[in-house]
């Protein structure tokens, strides 16, 4: 997955888990309400690996500019 693919399916899953988890909370599901709290970490872990991909191909690219102009 690309780093903009990344990003939007940890947003997606984040605020999936927060529903889910607000939704466990209300009707007193302990179960429901750590699978939300699981599915929120898991897209807070996704938009990390996109802002890592992210600042990896920014820095390849600036590097590949840098060695074109030398060229």
């Amino acid at each position: 997955m690309g780093s903009t693919a990344d990003k939007v399916s940890g947003y997606a899953n984040e605020a999936a888990g927060n529903i889910k988890k607000n939704v466990g909370k209300a009707v007193g599901s302990d179960k429901m309400e750590i699978e939300g709290a699981l599915q929120e970490l898991k897209g807070e872990a996704q938009v990390e690996v996109g802002k890592a991909k992210a600042t990896v191909k920014d820095g390849a690219n600036k590097v590949a500019d840098e060695i074109s102009r030398k060229l």
